[in-house]
């Protein structure tokens, strides 16, 4: 065994942990269903709007690496309970912004404790659990992960019935507190012996970079696609990039091993992850605002109908099944064309067409289920246990980032193609047009305005101009999926474990690393 935890204790260790990711998920869109009223309490921009939702994502992801080598170094345990109590603080923050400009700030701080906790949960997983049992609980860790993230609109329209939208922060206080005292009595305490050190480099390069390519991304519908600042910000994003990736082969102590994303296993399953979260994230945000501005549905209504992706907790356990009957590579192309199917189903959607949006968020669901447990496991695997808190980072990286850019890219094209698409009937003088194109919520307020048959004819002209961009908008997720598919089926393996990877030589490591490691009372 990989821990002195017994079986029943493993199980209990692996039930907080997965709290600990559903609270994270939670929050990634918990606010797309609350955007409308933020935007009327707060007098928010689309862009402020859009940054509410890609501040967390982006603290969150652009950290993950640094946090992995914090979680290897100070204990895995120590950064996740100290990740939960700042998670409870800025959460509270938030739930009582003033402005759109606190809440951003509050809503990155919630992204960078979400960062300290998540690299140590998958880490603590590869302690704790034993080799032949890492699959099957690194599928109900997938599941946990991405449960969270359709519960958040189901856990705000619950509340935005009955209370204000900052009552959607607050409740993660209660669910911190508990992970928090359940880690505290559980979970063992490990770390890797000898860790060489932090790499503040790295770390403040691959942070910058992501947020120079993301905000030209975001910016990018407001200052114009040929405007020197949104054209700029990506060329220093990409720049910065770059640098990281040289500097990580360069130094001595690099935050990330980029020789390791050579490894067919490790470079392909984080390659996988990133479609799959881009395809996630991107039709998760696209569809909240089809069921609340064009369906009409009240927040509650809205979040009940995104449980349908829920299927994903039926593909997770079937995931490690299909790896061995089939290969890594065969499960994870087949899930990621699940993917690409469920997201081309939504892309079919037109304005009253709600079974069509279940059944491609099922469909959806479905395949990722399958496809990211397999891929985070090859990566799992790779991973020596010295670095187990940054190989955990690494598929993290892939899930945050490629969720990141997939709400900046669709957020972004949505909003060029929603604003290029509106007829003359829609295109009022003064405050009211300049609020109809800004955006289909707006649109709607200006319609209840208006009222009567001239009220109608905007919104009717809003809401087929916003499901005509939400189409065209998919399809670069279904091109994606796609393209990951098509890069899995040339560069992962069949086979889970192989003898060149440096896996034997990983659990070697870990039995050695768990042995010097002090348990848990």
């Amino acid at each position: 065994m990989n821990s002195p935890a017994g079986h029943p204790r493993r199980w209990q260790i692996l039930s907080i942990l997965c709290l600990s990711l559903v609270l994270i998920g939670l929050d990634t869109l918990i606010l797309n269903l609350a955007l409308p009223s933020i935007q009327k309490d707060l007098g928010s921009t689309s862009s402020q709007l859009q940054w509410m939702v890609d501040s967390y994502a982006l603290a969150f992801g652009g950290l993950l690496l640094m946090a992995g080598g914090l979680s290897d170094r100070f204990g895995r345990k120590r950064l996740l309970s100290i990740g939960l109590a700042a998670f409870a603080l800025t959460s509270l923050g938030a739930a009582f912004a003033s402005n759109a400009e606190l809440l951003i700030t509050f809503r990155a701080l919630m992204g960078v404790s979400a960062a300290l906790m998540m690299p140590a949960t998958l880490a603590i997983i590869k302690d704790v659990f034993p080799p032949e049992e890492q699959g099957k609980a690194i599928g109900i860790w997938s599941g946990a992960a991405a449960i969270g993230v359709p519960l958040g609109p189901l856990v705000s329209g619950l509340l935005l019935e009955h209370f204000w939208w900052g009552s959607m922060f607050i409740i993660n206080v209660p669910l911190a507190a508990i992970a928090l005292i359940g880690g505290a009595k559980l979970i063992p305490e490990s770390k890797a012996a000898g860790h060489p050190g932090l790499d503040l480099v790295g770390a403040l390069l691959s942070v910058a970079g992501l947020v120079a390519i993301v905000y030209g991304l975001v910016e990018a519908p407001h200052n114009g696609w040929g405007d020197i600042i949104t054209l700029g910000s990506l060329f220093v994003g990409v720049a910065l990039m770059v640098a990281f990736l040289v500097w990580e082969r360069r130094t001595a102590h690099p935050m990330l091993d980029v020789g390791l994303l050579l490894n067919a296993r490790y470079g392909g399953g984080a390659l996988a992850i990133a479609c799959t979260s881009f395809g996630l994230y991107s039709g998760l945000y696209l569809l909240t605002q089809y069921l609340q501005s064009v369906l009409e549905l009240d927040p509650l209504g809205a979040g009940l109908r995104m449980l349908a992706i829920g299927t994903m907790m039926i593909g997770a356990p079937l995931s490690a099944k299909l790896v061995e009957r089939t290969g890594l590579k065969a499960t994870v192309v087949f899930g990621l064309l699940l993917c690409a199917v469920g997201l081309g189903i939504l892309a079919g959607l037109q304005v009253e067409d709600e079974a069509q949006a279940l059944w491609g968020l099922a469909v959806f669901g479905f395949g990722m289920g399958i496809a990211l447990p397999a891929a985070v496991d090859a990566i799992l695997v790779v991973s020596a246990a010295r670095q187990a808190g940054a190989g955990s980072a690494v598929a993290d990286v892939g899930m945050q980032v490629g969720g990141a850019l997939g709400i900046a890219i669709s957020g972004s094209a949505i909003a060029t193609l929603y604003r290029d698409d509106l007829p003359e009937a829609a295109q009022l003088p003064g405050e009211a047009g300049e609020a109809v194109r800004e955006s289909l919520a707006g649109a709607s307020v200006v319609a209840q305005q208006l009222g009567g048959g001239a009220g109608r004819r905007v919104l009717d002209a809003a809401q087929q101009s916003f499901v005509n961009g939400f189409a065209a908008t998919l399809l670069i997720a279904v091109g994606v999926a796609v393209v990951g598919a098509l890069a899995a089926a040339f560069i992962l393996p069949r086979a889970r474990v192989a003898d060149g990877d440096g896996t034997g030589q990983a659990e070697t490591a870990a039995a050695h690393s768990s042995a010097d490691a002090p348990a848990a009372s």
